[in-house]
């Protein structure tokens, strides 16, 4: 070949390569797959795409002890908002209206894996659902209320990805057990005292539940001599024995409803008992035998429904969420006729007015306490909507509150607590502190015993002396 034709065969061939390879390019349908990205998420899939089609049978392990005891406090907070489920701390000691610069003395602190878990008190023990994230476990760690030493542990495998923390709910104990639902949906009893597991339920492989978005937000209730969850699923609600696990009933689900985040909440109304939870389609109420008493469609989940039903007087039942609603509010109005019991619209609140992402409200007298996500501030309420005051320029985010001795205690997002009084005349905040420095997603529920107030960030837990006592009981 001529020299002059040489030269350019290489560089003509390689443009023609890469001519066909562009022409490929475009002209091929590339494969990309999409999906919605719901609010929270981490960018991590919250549960298994097989997650309702589990087979394996999961088993807790042995206890182990620690070095930690008991305290001889017995004042109990059993469960989530406490023993009357009202997140009023009745019974303490006279608190603090005012802290020194250092804020309210810290009894004790401790890490937890990455969550929301809360605690629930009792003999002199404080319960919670970690997640140990090393052994890849449920685990439910069992604290000394003097000092946070850990007095046993226990646990069963369960794989859990980040999103938005892992652990979630808050133990509920009665007599000597301690029931707990995890973040998969495995619901177990503990013996208080010295951890073994009296028996472990796989509801999604047993019973058909579907675990919410971020996994199970759910608080385990006991009434009486029943464990009451809302499943959905096979059953909306199931009443268990809480000693043995065994099913005493379940109620039906025509609609085919979903658990979501929320708890199931007591009303009595009417001469009668029920069960009232939200569900992903609507509000439900089913009788202390099983059978549907009224359902409503009028409060659907949006993306998820975290805050429970505020039950007030006179059939009344308060609702709220904060995840993309054009009404912020509902109040539902339970009438009984002929023995029969049916379901109304009593008013609605914009957005604006009242909405809460996370936290139940909490009803004193005749007014409701809570935040709103809109502005995060904390809201004063007549039972009947109307605002009685706000915060102002003290903002809370998804912050937990609590109610004790004429105070509301509330935590902002990054782990400030304030204290203010709990009145209908005016929010006038008393003090306030920093409890987590650099803290973020403070928003797990508090509890109170014995003027001792323990709250947690996304990886710590603490517990201040809130009580006007000075240092060494004075």
């Amino acid at each position: 070949m001529p020299a002059s034709e040489s030269q350019f065969v290489l560089p003509l061939s390689a443009t023609g390569i890469c001519c066909l390879l562009i022409f490929w390019w475009l002209t091929t349908p590339i494969k990309q797959e999409t999906a919605l990205r719901l609010p929270g998420e981490d960018s991590v899939p919250v549960v298994a795409s097989d997650s309702n089609l589990k087979t394996e049978v999961v088993s807790a392990g042995q206890p182990i002890r620690g070095d930690g005891s008991a305290s001889e406090i017995r004042q109990a907070w059993s469960g989530f908002r406490g023993p009357d489920r009202d997140a009023i701390a009745k019974g303490q000691p006279a608190l603090a209206r005012s802290w020194p610069d250092s804020g309210p003395p810290v009894l004790w602190s401790r890490e937890l894996g990455e969550g929301y878990a809360s605690a629930a008190v009792a003999g002199g023990c404080v319960y919670v659902l970690d997640y140990d994230e090393r052994a890849k476990a449920d685990t439910i760690r069992c604290l000394s209320l003097d000092d946070g030493r850990e007095i046993w542990r226990n646990s069963y495998p369960v794989m859990i990805a980040r999103n938005h923390g892992m652990s979630r709910t808050i133990p509920v104990i009665v007599d000597n057990y301690v029931v707990t639902l995890g973040p998969r949906c495995h619901l177990a009893c503990w013996d208080a005292e010295t951890g073994d597991c009296h028996w472990l339920i796989d509801l999604v492989r047993d019973h058909g539940v579907t675990e919410p978005n971020w996994y199970a937000g759910q608080c385990p209730l006991v009434d009486g001599d029943r464990l009451i969850i809302a499943t959905g699923g096979k059953a909306l609600l199931m009443a268990m024995d809480y000693r043995t696990g065994d099913v005493l009933w379940q109620s039906p689900n025509p609609r085919g409803w979903t658990m979501t985040h929320a708890s199931v909440m007591t009303m009595d109304f009417g001469g009668q008992r029920s069960y009232v939870c939200c569900y992903s389609g609507g509000v439900a109420a089913i009788s202390t035998s099983g059978d549907l008493l009224w359902d409503t469609t009028a409060w659907p989940t949006t993306f998820a429904t975290c805050p429970s039903p505020l039950v007030l007087p006179e059939g009344r039942i308060f609702l709220c969420s904060g995840y993309g609603r054009t009404v912020g509010s509902l109040m539902l109005q339970v009438q009984m006729t002929a023995n029969e019991m049916s379901v109304e619209q009593a008013f609605t609140l914009a957005p604006s007015e009242f909405n809460s992402e996370q936290q139940t409200p909490i009803l004193v007298g005749k007014h409701v306490y809570g935040v709103r996500k809109r502005g995060g501030q904390l809201v004063c309420l007549t039972d009947d909507g109307k605002e009685q005051w706000n915060s102002g320029s003290d903002h809370f985010g998804n912050g937990p509150y609590l109610i004790a001795d004429e105070l509301i205690f509330v935590m902002d997002d990054h782990g400030v607590l304030t204290v203010a009084t709990a009145t209908p005349k005016g929010y006038q905040r008393l003090a306030r502190h920093e409890v987590f420095p650099e803290g973020h997603d403070a928003w797990g529920p508090m509890a109170m015993v014995d003027g001792r107030l323990i709250v947690r960030d996304m990886t710590r837990m603490v517990c201040l002396d809130m009580t006007s006592r000075k240092p060494g009981g004075e």
